[in-house]
């Protein structure tokens, strides 16, 4: 496919849904809108990750009424990502756009994206022009952003979003994955390193409120970089040298006053704050191996990244295939139940 002609390839849309069944009709109708005006190839694959209300009967009657329409439900509520994972290995066309499904991201900004991606990039983030969030939301993002940066770059990391665009063939690079953790943005540089980004308008939730809380991004974050980077066991490292030149210098001290005044340091403050900042930094340092161990034996447990409980009678199984990374336990369509 030629850079030239990628906003009329066909594309697949794919959003991970969780308790928005009220939203739905809407955000398909929109795509609708868009989506056959830009080519005559497109499809919308909606996950439903664990809903609570009656989303997944809604994706039934949409997938029933609407051919373009695939549905995919979840065994359980995976996480955003894990259930991302999923629809991209669902996909079939050139390429992906990913977006949330409370509509703050507005399909019709689908265009520009594409746009960009048409100048010879291979993703493109949808940034939006101003934070919607609280201050502590976006902390915990900025935080996400800062994980992220060891495998996007600070600039490209500062621009990251829910809301993107990229070449279908990417998913290559991570065909195999096979892990409870996942990151989307972080497998997608695995297959690449030409990402960019536009400014989109972001709007407003249009019912409920967001799942991705303070302690959530956080968890994220920590699980990004345990699980995709050594920079936790490099961080141990350095506090260990310091640490160590810490000692020395205190041991120097030590030493030195006793040679010129012929007397040791006395006090049991100053002993207990010396213990108290070494057995810090050493249960500091165990706890991120301890986190790299969990990672190891959770992969040993081969837990996959989720499990398909069913799918509309227009799906075939997500991606074609299974391999090691996702699981169909039952395929079960919706006559079925």
């Amino acid at each position: 496919m030629q850079d030239r002609e990628i906003t009329k390839a066909s594309v697949s849309v794919v959003i991970p849904v969780y308790n928005s069944r009220s939203i739905l009709p809407e955000l398909t109708d929109r795509l609708f809108a868009i989506l056959s005006r830009l080519t005559d190839q497109y499809e919308l694959i909606l996950v439903n990750d664990g809903s609570r209300d009656e989303s997944w009967d809604e994706v039934n009657h949409l997938a029933a009424t609407h051919s373009w329409i695939r549905g995919i439900n979840l065994m359980r509520n995976y996480g955003q990502h894990n259930a991302l994972l999923c629809g991209i290995r669902a996909a079939k066309r050139d390429v992906i756009i990913i977006m949330d499904d409370d509509l703050q991201h507005r399909p019709e900004e689908i265009p520009g994206l594409l746009s960009k991606l048409a100048e010879g990039y291979d993703v493109v983030y949808g940034t939006p022009q101003e934070a919607h969030h609280g201050f502590w939301r976006n902390s915990a993002a900025h935080l996400t952003k800062l994980a992220l940066q060891g495998a996007l770059g600070a600039e490209t990391a500062g621009k990251v979003s829910p809301y993107r665009a990229f070449r279908t063939r990417l998913r290559d690079a991570f065909a195999n994955y096979q892990s409870s953790f996942v990151s989307i943005d972080v497998l997608l540089t695995w297959g690449t390193n030409r990402f960019s980004s536009i400014p989109v308008r972001y709007d407003a939730r249009k019912t409920g409120s967001s799942q991705y809380t303070f302690r959530r991004l956080v968890t994220h974050a920590l699980n990004m970089m345990t699980g995709f980077s050594i920079l936790p066991l490099q961080l141990a490292t350095l506090i260990g040298f310091v640490f160590t030149l810490f000692g020395l210098v205190v041991l120097a001290y030590v030493i030195g006053r006793y040679l010129l005044h012929g007397a040791d340091v006395r006090g049991f403050t100053f002993l207990a704050s010396i213990m108290i900042i070494f057995s810090g930094a050493q249960l500091f340092a165990l706890g991120i191996f301890g986190e790299y161990l969990a990672r190891i034996h959770f992969r040993m447990m081969e837990r996959p990244s989720y499990v398909v409980s069913s799918t509309t009678p227009n799906c075939s199984e997500p991606g074609g295939e299974q391999s090691n990374a996702g699981v169909l336990l039952h395929n079960r369509t919706a006559e079925d139940r």
